[in-house]
């Protein structure tokens, strides 16, 4: 288990972390939100050693982390750190050993993951060759090489396409249902929701809501509402409706965010028009996210 404990951090007058709080369970995937400089990239680099948290502390297993445990830490800095004039396969073989893979079996696991990645006629071709989501496969590639037992990914599906997406998600899944403990930023909370299990939302240097998601979402005092209707555009109706926080219309209908302890039924009946469909469910991720950064 990966368990950051209370962490602090000022640049300056910048308080970059402010009590920061949470764990990753082996066999588990954590989606790690928040807004843009909230504390994310500086939260990661703390479990490697390349940010000295000024107080709090970052363990494994219970353990403080040193030389041994890193070596079994796979990482995926956003600002990606390859070689663009070195042959791919001679790259990630690289990380192996300095992961303390022996030269052949880096090798032999360099041609697994990159075929896995969908990267294996391209071995020998230089990393300023490929695209910019190729080359994103080949940095989660050298995070894979050496079977580590924690990943740790800095914003992995930036710019990334639907398919690219997908393998990324397919390897993520597998890895996790093979035991490793697995964080990962994003900005795309519909992928985290898809994905993770456990989530950890930080806004300002803080914690501001973390557990299962699941569990978050059966605890929220919101609801969310989904209504499609023969009335089209026109939902002034919704301005009738009890518990109402907010509503916004989309192509597929009228969303409304409700208070949880709101009779469906209720809901059903201040409804205008003939309903096409609907949904009376707990909150999205989005949902949670918005009330947790507000």
């Amino acid at each position: 288990m990966l368990q950051l404990d209370n962490l602090t951090k000022q640049y300056g007058s910048v308080r970059a972390l402010q009590g920061c709080t949470f764990t990753v369970e082996p066999g588990r995937m954590l989606g790690f939100v928040g807004p843009n400089g909230a504390g994310k990239t500086t939260t990661m680099r703390c479990v490697f050693g390349l940010v000295n948290p000024d107080s709090g502390s970052v363990s494994w297993k219970s353990q403080p982390i040193g030389p041994s445990e890193l070596l079994t830490f796979g990482y995926m800095p956003e600002q990606r750190g390859l070689y663009p004039k070195m042959r791919i396969a001679d790259q990630v073989s690289y990380f192996g050993e300095l992961h303390g893979q022996g030269r052949s079996e880096a090798r032999a696991a360099t041609t697994k993951w990159l075929e896995r990645l969908g990267l294996g006629e391209r071995l020998n071709d230089r990393l300023e060759q490929l695209s910019h989501g190729n080359q994103q496969r080949v940095q989660l590639a050298t995070a894979l090489v050496h079977d580590p037992d924690l990943l740790v990914l800095d914003e992995p599906f930036s710019g990334l396409d639907p398919q690219a997406a997908d393998v990324m998600s397919e390897v993520l899944r597998e890895r996790s249902a093979a035991g490793v403990a697995v964080v990962f930023s994003s900005h795309q909370l519909d992928l985290v929701e898809d994905l993770c299990e456990d989530v950890a939302v930080i806004n300002a240097g803080k914690i501001v809501l973390t557990g299962e998601l699941a569990e978050l979402k059966r605890a929220s005092s919101v609801r969310r509402l989904h209504v499609s209707t023969t009335s089209g555009d026109d939902h002034a109706w919704t301005k009738n409706l009890p518990g109402l926080i907010s509503v916004e219309q989309n192509h597929q209908g009228v969303v409304a965010i409700i208070e949880s302890g709101v009779d469906p039924a209720t809901l059903l009946a201040a409804v205008d028009g003939t309903i096409e469909s609907f949904s009376f469910s707990p909150p999205s991720l989005t949902d949670l996210y918005r009330e947790a950064v507000q």
